[in-house]
């Protein structure tokens, strides 16, 4: 599952900030754990599952921005070869992000 691609860099500010979002994120996951083990209500923890998913999209699109304004753009503006296989990435992310 894990690629060998190395991302370009990331504006430090832009990386802190999905940093401090994933933390918050593992946080919320450890209260969802909590939440199971001492039996509370269905309906609360359904939202708090709402919740994180809503908190990973948000990572998740500040991540596709930056692929799209750096990497996709460098692959694109490169040669042939790599604009297509930048092609294909961006359609196989967008389907299987899309679901």
């Amino acid at each position: 599952m894990a690629s060998s691609k190395k991302a370009l860099p990331v504006d430090p500010a832009i990386k802190e900030r999905n940093q401090k979002r994933l933390r918050r994120i593992e946080g919320q996951v450890r209260g969802l754990q909590k939440m199971v083990e001492e039996d509370r209500y269905c309906a609360d923890i359904m939202t708090q599952i709402s919740s994180v998913h809503e908190a990973l999209r948000s990572v998740g699109r500040e991540l596709m921005r930056n692929h799209l304004k750096h990497c996709a753009t460098n692959a694109i503006r490169s040669d042939e070869a790599s604009a297509e296989a930048m092609y294909d990435e961006l359609v196989d992310m967008m389907y299987k992000h899309s679901r």
